[in-house]
């Protein structure tokens, strides 16, 4: 049960950490469904990433509403967090192999030759590697950004404040519309694939035979895209980096910063107009992953506003 946690709760937390919060705000008298908290913004990131490790660990739901030894509990922790962090080590491992392959099919291939079973290679000293995980804030086809960003020149800082280039379609990056094509990447939308529903599915272009039972069957599906999607973006990012192993801080970009900007974006949106943007933005990812003819399953139709409920209303 707790392969689960890396992959649709959090990148990092423990989960006696989580539950902690929980029992904090209980004993304070925190109202526990009001999201508009006036906590510290930590407490409020712990406390949604509990509020997902609720959903999906069902056996924490029944934890914390027993009485259980402290023994018995850090056992429970300890096996929670080893299959939690198993979980991320074995799609680490396997992404490492099957990006570099998908990355050596390109036309022409990468060069230097981009190697399965090793991270040298990748990252700024690979073009195709370095052009993909370049923040959009700059131009990699720029010489001059290549050699400060390698060199590490204050200027050119790669830091989770700069979305990487892979998060976008075709690449691309508007300045004056940063929202267009954000969290679109076909490497992207390939790497979820692989890790959430199947690594042949990854090779489909158009995914129309998958139903959204494949994941889970728990939990609403645009809450599996919304939590699957976030990881994704850390693993795929880690993956095209040259850092040989997991780590939280890669140099100056730091994967809990970007973890937590995506969380942001998604969960957290400033207006009612982002809110629309990542609402699209979700409906595009079921149509991409589930195909079409799952809709009514992923965006259920307000039937008490249709022909027939109209009708029922007016006898």
């Amino acid at each position: 049960e707790g392969r689960v946690i890396r992959r649709l709760v959090c990148l990092t937390e423990r989960v006696e950490d989580l539950i902690a919060e929980f029992d904090r705000r209980v004993t304070l008298g925190i109202e526990l469904d009001d999201d508009a908290s006036v906590n510290d913004p930590e407490d409020d990131r712990m406390y949604r990433s509990y509020k997902k490790l609720a959903t999906w660990c069902p056996s924490v739901r029944k934890l914390v509403h027993s009485v259980v030894e402290d023994s018995e509990l850090s056992c429970i922790y300890s096996k929670l967090n080893r299959g939690a962090d198993g979980a991320r080590a074995n799609d680490t491992t396997r992404l490492k192999v099957t990006v570099a392959s998908w990355l050596m099919q390109d036309t022409p291939p990468p060069n230097p030759v981009i190697h399965g079973q090793s991270k040298i290679g990748r990252g700024f000293n690979n073009d195709a590697t370095g052009r993909l995980i370049c923040p959009v804030d700059y131009d990699w086809s720029d010489p001059v950004v290549q050699q400060g960003i390698r060199d590490y020149h204050p200027d050119y800082r790669v830091t989770a404040y700069s979305w990487p280039t892979f998060l976008y379609k075709d690449e691309r990056y508007d300045p004056l519309n940063p929202i267009e094509g954000l969290f679109k990447g076909k490497l992207l939308l390939k790497t979820f694939k692989y890790i959430f529903t199947s690594p042949t599915s990854a090779e489909l272009d158009d995914q129309e035979q998958i139903s959204p039972a494949v994941l889970s069957t728990q939990g609403r599906p645009s809450q599996r895209r919304i939590d699957g999607e976030r990881r994704t973006r850390c693993d795929l990012r880690f993956a095209l980096s040259s850092t040989g192993s997991w780590r939280i801080i890669d140099d100056e970009f730091n994967h809990q910063e970007f973890y937590d900007n995506i969380v942001d974006f998604l969960e957290l949106a400033a207006t009612s107009d982002v809110a629309k943007e990542v609402e699209d933005l979700l409906l595009w990812w079921n149509r991409k992953v589930f195909g079409r003819k799952y809709a009514s399953v992923y965006r259920p139709q307000r039937t008490e506003q249709l022909s027939v409920a109209r009708c029922s209303g007016r006898r």
